[in-house]
Formats: C-alpha cells, structure tokens, sequence
C-alpha cells in the first residue's frame, strides 16, 4: 500500500465530507468486491503489525477458546497500551501461524473480525482510519484509490 497516497486520500475527506455520509452503499460494493477479489491469506499483515484492542468479552471468548482461565489470557498474552486497552504483549499476533491462519479465529478479537471496517454504517465516520488501515490492507486500499478515483 502506497504510503505516498494518504496525502490525497486526506485531501478527498475534506472536498467530500458531506457527499461521503451518503456513500456507505458505494463503499460497501467496493468492500465486497475487493474482498472477493484479495486473499487476506496471502496478506496478513494486519496480525503481522496491528495491534488490535482487546476487550473483556474478546479475552473470555479466547480464554474459553485456549481452554484456560481468563486471568491467564491476560498474563500470557496481553498488556495495557498506552490508552488504557489491553493490547497483545507483542506483534506479530500470538496466535498468527506460519500459514497465515489463525489459531482462535472462531474466537479473534471482535477488532480482528471486524477489520478493515469498511463495510461499517456511516463510512464517514471511520474514514481516516481507513485511511490508517490503506497503509496497512490491500482492501482498504483499493476501497479508497476506487473511491477516490471516482
């Protein structure tokens, strides 16, 4: 993902704020059809370098997953951020195999099933973290560059 494009991407949110709280079908086309067209297994780079936060009802969903306590989710695996959220106690992901699977994925984080949100109500409101996540998912990406370019 080109990192040199924010600047634009940043430039349409300002000319189109308005026009982008009626996108929210556009936008979500171009999610179903980009992811349909990319292979987030061929990616991964959001568990390879995002840290997603993590909730109390995610960590009682991983711990039933692990089959261990709750409490030791937290000690094996998380730490608190710099927000306040428990955050994984390094990157990549834990539980990212080398095949680019998931070991909890029936379990991920709420953060992890949702991303990279561009099929989210009220796209404008996540727009710059969308543009955040362009640097980091092909999806998100190509969402923008097709939005953009229209």
């Amino acid at each position: 993902m080109a990192e040199k494009d924010t600047p634009e991407f940043l430039l349409y949110f300002k000319k189109n704020k308005k026009r982008l709280d009626k996108m929210d079908t556009i936008v979500h086309e171009l999610h179903n059809r980009f992811s349909s067209e990319i292979d987030c297994l061929q990616c991964a780079n959001c568990c390879r370098s995002l840290g997603p936060a993590i909730y109390d009802k995610d960590i009682d969903r991983m711990a039933k997953a692990l089959r261990i306590k709750p409490s030791d989710v937290v000690a094996n695996y998380l730490k608190i951020d710099e927000d306040g959220d428990y955050v994984f106690q390094s990157m990549p992901c834990p539980f990212l195999m080398p095949d680019n699977y998931c070991s909890i994925y029936e379990a991920r984080p709420k953060a992890c099933r949702e991303y990279p949100h561009t099929d989210r109500k009220k796209f404008s409101q996540i727009y710059k973290l969308t543009v955040r996540n362009a640097q980091t998912c092909p999806i998100a990406y190509e969402v923008l560059k097709e939005l953009v370019k229209n």
